[in-house]
């Protein structure tokens, strides 16, 4: 059945946030909620006069009650399925039930490799010249309640080259993000992903 109607949420400068808003989309962006106050992502919302929210950890005096929070906010606004564009936190079990097969990530590495704790911004980048890499690129996934181990939907290589610095090779990989994740907000709208274990198929 076709989603209409979905949620983002944020930690920083919300690139990806700005990619979803400037897409042709059948569904609707209802929600941003961000991780952080002050977060650009919030100023992108506001513009494109989409309610924004600040749940913040250290509000809360458990995770859990975070968690709560989150999911609360996400049930209020009405959205159908929830994508992390550079969300920063782990989602609890509770909000992966809530929305099972139904979270979508985007990460900034071809996963499974440079993926996990601590692999976030330019890190990951930082990591794969490091290692001296030839290829990386970017990945969706379904969140699985894990950091960056959930199934499989998109991925797309890109080139490392001679010369690159993290900050360049972040800028080349952030393109293809931002045609992946609008890629695959429709598919998921259009109810075209299809999964068996951790083995994602897209539909027809």
């Amino acid at each position: 059945m076709p989603l209409s109607r979905y949620a983002v949420m944020v930690s920083g400068g919300g690139t990806n946030l700005q990619s979803l808003i400037d897409s042709s989309q059948s569904a609707k962006i209802v929600c941003v909620i961000s991780s952080r106050e002050g977060a650009y992502a919030l100023e992108r919302a506001k513009k494109a006069g989409i309610p924004a929210r600040v749940i913040q950890k250290k509000d809360y005096v458990t995770k859990e009650e975070f968690d709560r929070a989150n999911l609360a906010a996400l049930r209020e606004s009405g959205a159908e399925f929830v994508v992390l564009a550079g969300y920063m936190q782990i989602l609890g079990e509770e909000m992966v039930r809530a929305f099972k097969n139904r979270i979508i990530n985007i990460h900034p590495a071809l996963i499974p490799s440079f993926c996990g704790m601590g692999y976030y911004g330019l890190h990951v980048h930082e990591a794969v010249l490091a290692y001296g890499a030839k290829i990386t690129g970017a990945t969706v996934h379904l969140v699985d309640g894990g950091a960056d181990t959930g199934p499989i939907i998109l991925q797309e290589a890109v080139p490392v080259l001679p010369g690159d610095t993290p900050e360049v090779l972040q800028q080349r990989v952030m393109q293809t993000e931002h045609k992946l994740l609008p890629l695959a907000v429709r598919l998921m709208s259009e109810d075209k992903i299809s999964v068996s274990g951790r083995i994602v198929t897209v539909l027809d």
